[in-house]
């Protein structure tokens, strides 16, 4: 974040003391997008974020979350969930939910897990915007994945996750820039690169 101070410590101006640091302009910083994505999954995944009456602010908050269908407590509801990791500039949303053997056995059971998933990439987008007045940018990277458990002959557990680049992180590094052996040679040959060039002891000999 870039900060200009102003000389004078003792002058007003427009209700603000002059010296005082300020932001040269409202980009947000990697800090602040990352605290509001947390914040933003935070206030929409606990059980009971859609009713009002569980809000402190009095505001429904809909993450489109299966087990959102039915009263939270009189009603068998199905039960699901979500989470976000971040892996250097990329955000990963996953998603976990009970299943009938029968449900996953449809053609489009995947589909339908795609479409939840960017159910909840709206809701961050929207929450977030309401956090911080911000907006946020989120790009998908390559598809989602699902990987399905048998539980019973009755039930499954799925778990899914799909990874989207987040806006604004220009100077963050991302951590899946090859195998940890590629990273690894790299940063030898990296450290190597630093030391004197074409210089050998005088007691060298040998031939290039």
């Amino acid at each position: 974040m870039d900060v200009i101070y102003n000389i004078s410590k003792e002058e007003k101006k427009d209700g603000q003391q002059v010296g005082a640091p300020t932001r040269k302009n409202n980009m947000a910083t990697v800090y602040e997008i990352i605290q509001g994505i947390n914040q933003a999954a935070a206030n929409g995944s606990w059980d009971g974020a859609h009713e009002e009456s569980l809000q402190a602010d009095g505001k429904a908050r809909d993450a489109g979350l299966k087990r959102q269908n039915g009263h939270y407590i009189n009603d068998r509801r199905v039960m699901d969930g979500f989470g976000v990791t971040f892996h250097g500039p990329i955000l990963r949303v996953s998603y976990q939910a009970e299943a009938l053997i029968k449900d996953v056995a449809k053609n489009n059971f995947e589909d339908e897990i795609g479409s939840q998933l960017q159910e909840i990439v709206k809701f961050l987008k929207k929450e977030y915007k309401t956090i911080t007045g911000n907006t946020l940018t989120l790009t998908k990277e390559g598809e989602h994945h699902v990987l399905v458990q048998r539980i019973s002959n009755y039930r499954t557990d799925c778990q899914a996750h799909c990874d989207y680049r987040i806006g604004g992180l220009t100077d963050v590094i991302d951590v899946n820039g090859g195998s940890s052996e590629d990273r690894l040679e790299g940063a030898i040959k990296d450290w190597l690169a630093q030391g004197p060039k074409n210089k050998r002891p005088k007691n060298d000999t040998r031939k290039s």
